[in-house]
């Protein structure tokens, strides 16, 4: 068993690493033409970084299933809202569902909402369409191209594994924690909605 202070202290470093990053996560912001930029581009900006780590807290509230299905979700529909960026197929509200999931999923948190896998999927999925397309729009179409959405997909999947093992290593005793987290992550969506943050 892990003693609560460590457990605390986990949660503190991955509030105050979120709080610290710059919100410039969004298209144009950098290069876009290898695995490295990919792979920092979502670590660059508090929108992506807040919800995907959200995404996992949520997974690991939820448990079972939603611990491969949810991440997998953002994944996957994320790799396709960034080949339509590519292709240059619109997709409206781009940067209002960005900051809506920043939102969202802090909120999903935060009220430790306990939805059916299958309705998490689609939430998820969403949202995930939008982050993908954003950095999808800006990508160029050659294998650089690919590389950047294969670094971007990675960092992707290592945040969720942050959340997720925050989540689950917090636990039902420190449950309160993961949902101030997620409450942090609401608000931290809504003062970028507002240009406070």
């Amino acid at each position: 068993m892990t003693p609560a202070s460590t457990k605390r202290t986990t949660l503190a470093a991955i509030l105050f690493l979120a709080a610290a990053m710059p919100a410039e996560a969004h298209v144009g912001a950098g290069s876009t033409s290898s695995f490295a930029a990919g792979f920092v581009h979502p670590l660059s900006g508090l929108d992506h970084m807040t919800a995907m780590v959200a995404v996992g807290l949520w997974a690991a509230m939820k448990g079972g299933k939603a611990l491969w299905a949810w991440p997998l979700a953002f994944l996957g529909v994320m790799l396709a809202g960034g080949a339509l960026g590519m292709l240059h197929v619109p997709v409206p509200f781009v940067e209002p569902g960005i900051l809506a999931s920043v939102v969202a999923f802090g909120l999903l948190v935060a009220l430790a909402i306990d939805l059916p896998v299958s309705a998490g999927v689609a939430i998820i999925g969403l949202f995930a369409l939008f982050h993908g397309h954003a950095h999808g729009a800006e990508v160029p179409e050659n294998a650089a191209g690919l590389d950047y959405m294969a670094g971007f997909a990675a960092a992707t999947a290592l945040l969720h594994g942050v959340g997720m093992a925050a989540g689950l290593r917090l636990g039902w005793r420190f449950r309160g924690l993961a949902r101030a987290a997620g409450a942090a992550c609401a608000t931290i969506g809504v003062g970028l909605s507002v240009g406070m943050v």
